[in-house]
């Protein structure tokens, strides 16, 4: 099968992230976003003037501010340059590194900053979000981005037992990564030996999906920045190559009757496309980290099944033996993931940044302590939107074509 092959390739030159947490009163939105900005031209050895393009991204309806990238001109910089603002949902910081990435390739512009931030206290994100779920009908399935499902589908096929102390189990085990993370929002010191407490004493919020599994709401912002080949290798000493990434949107639905077994989850269907089109055989052996989207522990324990393409109960294994750690054979989040930091608008784009420090060995505490060459990052939102990426240390995979 032909393989799938850019324009120009891409890579990742500079990195930029906030400290996150749950209330950034100490500054305005441009400054937050500026904080990040600073940063990753500082990570780039490049000045604002040789930016040529930037992205921009967040979920205006949650601070309820209308093109706020106008009014973040003065944080960004982007005064006198091209400008492209982006909302996808959950999505967006995936979306907006797929557009620079895409930008890039096709030969617009040389080099493009990708910006995406969430300033979720001066908004109501909750009130935005609860209005997506029907109040009657749903209320056993969804209230706002909450949802029990997925765990209702993993104690039906796994047993109530190993399907909750595995859950609780990745849960513990992001939360151990995010202790190591400097720039992660919540970290709480949990232990293997509380799982009991915790899978009987945190409150319920569907079903269940407890307080513990779920994610926050962060303040925050991320700055990726982006360049073509021939730039890359001039600015960077540890470029990071975006080989590809792939989109699927599929509005999803929920059968009152019963989960459609036979009904592909946008997961699944954009990683089959996507180690299809590259020829990944083995997903599980070729990747050395997974950041993924994982808005819960019980979403994240699932979702590894449908992003490896794996067989019956090899996702749970996987957990229950520390596979997933950060010592562990794949390496899941080893920032602490969605669950410890979730700033909405730059969520999805922090699952590529961090891939690509792992890949750069510039990680800090939270680097896997082995090299990194192929990384895979997910983003996630809205009904069931997938955008999936594949990170490479070196272009070996051109050679191979």
């Amino acid at each position: 099968m032909k393989k799938h092959k850019k324009n120009r390739n891409v890579a990742i030159v500079g990195i930029g992230q906030t400290h996150h947490s749950s209330h950034r009163e100490d500054v305005n939105q441009p400054e937050m976003i500026h904080e990040a900005v600073e940063l990753a031209l500082k990570d780039a050895g490049i000045g604002i003037e040789d930016v040529d393009a930037l992205v921009h991204g967040n979920m205006e309806l949650f601070e309820m501010v209308h093109q706020p990238d106008l009014w973040h001109v003065i944080g960004t910089g982007g005064y006198g340059k091209a400008c492209y603002r982006v909302t996808t949902g959950g999505t967006t910081g995936a979306t907006i590194v797929g557009v620079g990435d895409n930008i890039v390739a096709s030969g617009l512009h040389d080099i493009v900053m990708i910006i995406g931030f969430e300033k979720q206290q001066e908004g109501h994100t909750t009130g935005g979000i609860t209005n997506m779920a029907d109040p009657l009908w749903a209320r056993n399935l969804q209230t706002g981005a909450l949802t029990g499902a997925t765990a209702e589908k993993t104690i039906n096929e796994f047993g109530a037992d190993r399907a909750k102390r595995a859950a609780m189990r990745l849960r513990v085990t992001l939360d151990k990564h995010a202790s190591l993370n400097p720039h992660a929002h919540r970290n709480f010191g949990l232990d293997y030996d509380q799982i009991d407490d915790l899978m009987v004493n945190s409150p319920q919020l569907v079903g269940e999906l407890r307080l513990i599994h779920m994610c926050s709401q962060s303040d925050g912002a991320v700055a990726i920045i982006l360049a073509c080949e021939e730039k890359a290798k001039k600015i960077s000493k540890k470029p990071v190559w975006i080989r590809d990434h792939v989109t699927v949107h599929r509005e999803e639905t929920f059968n009152m009757f019963g989960i459609n077994e036979n009904q592909e989850v946008t997961h699944h269907n954009a990683a089959r496309k996507l180690f299809g089109r590259n020829g990944i055989t083995n997903p599980r052996e070729y990747f050395d980290v997974f950041e993924m989207y994982d808005p819960s522990s019980w979403w994240g324990l699932d979702w590894l099944r449908e992003f490896l393409q794996l067989e019956g109960d090899e996702h749970l294994k996987m957990v229950e033996n520390d596979e997933v750690s950060i010592n562990g054979s794949f390496p899941l989040n080893p920032s602490g993931g969605v669950i410890s930091t979730n700033p909405i608008g730059a969520t999805a784009a922090l699952r590529v940044a961090e891939a690509a420090l792992q890949v750069r060995g510039d990680a800090g505490a939270h680097q896997i302590p082995r090299e990194v060459k192929h990384a895979l990052a997910s983003g996630f939102g809205g009904t069931f939107w997938t955008v999936l990426f594949m990170l490479e240390k070196d272009l070996d995979w051109q050679e191979a074509e």
